[in-house]
């Protein structure tokens, strides 16, 4: 069928009394918005007689715009059948994807005229603005952001161009990503649950920019071992030795310490991937001889990595899964120095009766029982991305959509050695560390 657009007066178009497609008013004023932004370049298709076949929310727009005509494509070879199928067809193809996370925010990024937010997009980030201190060492003026990549306020937004930008920077150096890696992949294809329970959609890389945070913020200025008991993929190991530190991760599926350890050898980093259980981390690790601990645990069932036994994504109930990361915990503050921070990421999650586990809270207690003190609390803002689409559905649930995650500080010590063990942060240019 050679398709051909047409201009044709509004008037002589006929809504279809069968369409099943909502079109709430909020809709139709985005619709407006696009239209107004960028012109009405989505012909409406018609059936014969100008029947509408899909393109009704348009339509819509359209009359309310106040336009005399309306460009459209005919479909008047399909029969009844496949008209029928096509206009549903058609909209629910339009709903059976999301977005790839890390391209969006690269390209919302670049769109700063445009109100992207009006579209259910995105929303401005925080503005922190100028710091107008003056630096104690140096006594430059400058900005926070300069001088410590991020402002060190008790709010990451990782929507902001600087950590954008970073990020983008960033992958392009370790060149991984979720669809090429495989086995950082959801095993159990459970996203859908998880959005259903009106959480974060799960993104299966650690942000980079996070983990360079964390390493140039918590790890003593002479200190060199890193250790996570839950490595996941290579994010965290590639950054903290791409920054001259030495990694050592313990991972529980043999295929992904392969993966990870091939990926760190392939650019000479001092990283190594361990295949074990994270309980069994003091059978690899010595006492006290880790200079930051860090972990970005499984969220319980929300992403399932495995199906081995002893896998804490596996397990039957939320208390045999937090009994191993509550192992794993305690066995890790062993291998920690004293003077030492413990970092965790993690975000709550639901159980099946809608309600929170309080997931926080005990990885707090379980840290706080080894003697470490609850040092800083920071909020993971991260974009709206697929959120503002899930937020309708699940808003009839009365449950809002999580866009953020905690990041957990613990310290082992003794404030007042901080300073003195720490110093000043560092942060240099990607371009000028060394490989």
């Amino acid at each position: 069928m050679e398709l051909k657009i047409e201009y044709v007066p509004i008037d002589s178009i006929t809504p279809y009394a069968g369409n099943a497609k909502l079109h709430p008013q909020e809709q139709i004023d985005q619709i407006k918005r696009s239209i107004e932004l960028l012109g009405f370049d989505d012909p409406i298709a018609v059936w014969q007689n100008n029947e509408i076949i899909e393109g009704h929310g348009r339509l819509l727009a359209a009359q309310q715009l106040g336009m005399t005509e309306v460009p459209i494509i005919r479909l008047d070879d399909l029969t009844d059948e496949q008209r029928r199928a096509y206009a549903l067809i058609h909209n629910k193809l339009t709903m059976n994807s999301g977005f790839d996370m890390d391209i969006l925010e690269v390209e919302l990024a670049h769109i700063g005229e445009i109100d992207m937010g009006s579209f259910d997009f995105e929303v401005e980030p925080l503005d922190f603005g100028e710091d107008t201190a003056k630096k104690p060492n140096t006594g430059e003026q400058g900005s926070l952001a300069r001088d410590f990549l991020i402002p060190p306020f008790s709010i990451f937004d990782t929507r902001g161009g600087t950590w954008l930008e970073r990020k983008r920077q960033w992958r392009e150096i370790i060149k991984d990503d979720a669809t090429t890696r495989g086995t950082a992949q959801l095993m159990a294809g459970n996203i859908e649950s998880y959005e259903g329970q009106g959480g974060m959609a799960p993104n299966s890389l650690l942000d980079p920019v996070l983990a360079e945070i964390i390493v140039s913020w918590f790890m003593p200025q002479n200190g060199l071992n890193v250790f996570d008991t839950f490595a996941g993929d290579t994010v965290f190991g590639f950054v903290a030795g791409y920054k001259g530190k030495r990694f050592t991760g313990i991972e529980l599926r043999e295929e992904q310490a392969k993966f990870n350890s091939e990926s760190v050898q392939e650019y000479g980093l001092d990283a190594q991937y361990i295949c074990d259980d994270g309980r069994n981390v003091c059978k690899h690790i010595a006492a006290e001889s880790q200079d930051l601990f860090f972990s970005c645990p499984p969220y319980y069932d929300l992403e399932v990595y495995s199906d081995l036994p002893n896998d804490a994504s596996n397990q039957e109930t939320y208390e045999e899964f937090y009994q191993i990361l509550d192992k794993a915990f305690r066995e890790a503050c062993k291998c920690l120095k004293n003077n030492r921070f413990a970092v965790v990421v993690a975000s709550d999650v639901r159980g099946k009766d809608g309600g929170y586990y309080d997931f926080i809270s005990d990885i707090k207690h379980t840290f706080m029982s080894c003697g470490l003190k609850l040092y800083n609390e920071i909020i993971l803002v991260n974009s709206v991305g697929s959120g503002a689409f899930r937020a309708r559905n699940i808003m009839r649930n009365r449950k809002v959509v999580r866009l953020h995650q905690e990041v957990l500080v613990f310290y082992k010590g003794e404030q007042s050695a901080i300073s003195k063990e720490f110093g000043d942060v560092e942060v240099a240019d990607l371009e000028s560390e060394d490989e």
